[in-house]
């Protein structure tokens, strides 16, 4: 009994202690940090591998990064060292990696019915990238469990549809494979456990469609998950007057029928007589908007990247340095970082004051925000293919593709990260981490807990621009 009191009070200790030496986004990506160091030590019990075995401690590392960060990225073929049971290993960490850390201990908190602090909610907040604390629990409760009921329904759904298409599946792997894809869609994890991911169903429509749809849900964002569900109960019981979605929700949604759109076109206009020049109509738009959704987040593909052109491979790139919506289980610069770019251009050329939309203006913050964000993101990526051009021997495309498919935590690759030296494996490894914490948070790491404010500020002074 005593030595319990002693236990309780040392983790009061150790938590007072973090609580107040360090900020919610450090504390955050200790938690990850330690989320990957736990991977990596996971990965390498023979329990979760085959037998005979044997992967260098640093490619080990590079698959933790990327499973915890929900990339897809991996130095060795995955079928050939995990076991069925590391598979299984792995769908947990892309659970955790995808939702976040502070969502899936949050869940089990309310499960068990135990009270959640406030300095756990103020840690969820910055988990999940909220501006405020409100609502957070109920945002976790339905955003989890929508998702988590996607990944069951379409995972019974796969593996029946799996069983009766491959005419030789047992029960077993029509089960393992039906959930495996439904949870590496919904999470966008992209990781290949099979050695030809999902390329013998480029021409099967349901499938393809159903990916379609679970990887966008998961990379929409948690809120407007929320509030879809909080509309459809809205319009059941009628009320008069209308319902309000946030702006946040409207930005992202705007963001992702252009992007899907202008993608979905873009990539089959491209493609259109080259590698679609045999499929049918209807293959030809199904296979330019699945690849409009997968560069996006997910990392699956239909087809060796290796065929496309180089114009579509640089647009494939480009969506992926963009990425998903914010509390998404995506990364990159996220949508609406672009939304907001593009609002400021637009309002620069008008020469308007204030940057509004959907009836409300955007915050100076926010747009200090975003552009720091994406010029940050921009230059390192940017430094990060110089570095890779000097120390691998890959053609530029290659390495911009694998760059962009690291900090876009999306897991599509040329075919090169096996390859890759030391260097490179160490700098697409800290990509995807960053990827996944985000910019802004990795920013934030390095202001004190405290701002000192000056009590001044200097004169202005106008500047030649342009």
């Amino acid at each position: 009994m005593h030595f319990n009191r002693q236990i309780a009070a040392y983790k009061r200790d150790v938590t007072h202690f973090i609580a107040t030496t360090f900020s919610s986004v450090q504390i955050i990506v200790i938690y990850y940090i330690v989320l990957t160091l736990l991977a990596f030590i996971l990965f390498q019990l023979p329990f979760f591998q085959n037998e005979g075995v044997k992967v260098a401690p640093l490619d080990m590392f590079f698959m933790a990064v990327s499973s915890v960060s929900v990339t897809g990225l991996s130095t060795f073929d995955i079928s050939q060292v995990f076991n069925r049971r590391g598979v299984i290993l792995l769908e947990i960490f892309f659970q955790v990696g995808g939702f976040g850390i502070m969502m899936i201990s949050t869940f089990f908190l309310i499960f068990s019915k135990r009270k959640i602090t406030l300095k756990q909610r103020q840690l969820i907040m910055t988990d999940m990238n909220q501006p405020k604390l409100s609502g957070i629990v109920r945002l976790i409760r339905t955003a989890l469990s929508i998702l988590l009921w996607l990944q069951i329904i379409f995972g019974c759904l796969f593996s029946i549809y799996f069983y009766y298409k491959e005419h030789h599946a047992t029960i077993s792997d029509a089960l393992f494979n039906g959930f495996y894809q439904a949870i590496s869609a919904v999470t966008n994890s992209g990781f290949d456990v099979t050695g030809h991911s999902i390329i013998p169903y480029a021409n099967d429509h349901f499938f393809l469609l159903s990916i379609i749809f679970l990887i966008a849900i998961g990379g929409i964002g948690f809120p407007v998950i929320m509030e879809f569900k909080e509309w459809i109960i809205f319009r059941q019981k009628k009320h008069e007057f209308p319902f309000r979605f946030s702006l946040f929700s409207k930005l992202a949604l705007l963001m992702f029928f252009i992007l899907f759109i202008v993608g979905t076109v873009s990539i089959y206009l491209l493609e259109k007589n080259h590698l679609f020049a045999n499929m049918t109509e209807s293959n030809r738009w199904i296979n330019a908007m699945f690849y409009s959704m997968t560069t996006r987040n997910a990392g699956l593909q239909i087809h060796d990247l290796a065929n496309f052109q180089t114009p579509t491979l640089l647009l494939f790139s480009s969506f992926m340095f963009i990425g998903c919506s914010p509390s998404s289980v995506g990364g990159g610069v996220r949508t609406t970082t672009v939304a907001i770019l593009g609002l400021y251009m637009t309002s620069f050329i008008k020469s308007e004051e204030n940057i509004s939309i959907f009836g409300r203006r955007i915050s100076n913050d926010d747009i200090k925000k975003a552009v720091i964000v994406f010029n940050l993101s921009l230059l390192m990526c940017f430094i990060s293919v110089i570095i890779l051009s000097i120390t691998e021997n890959h053609s530029l495309i290659a390495l911009i593709v694998e760059v962009a498919s690291a900090f876009g935590t999306t897991g599509l690759s040329l075919g090169i990260t096996s390859d890759l030296s030391t260097i490179g494996k160490i700098i697409i490894a800290s990509l995807m981490f960053i990827g996944r914490v985000g910019m802004l948070y990795t920013l934030l790491l390095f202001i004190p807990k405290e701002k000192k404010d000056k009590g001044y500020t200097y004169p202005t002074e106008q500047i030649i621009i342009g």
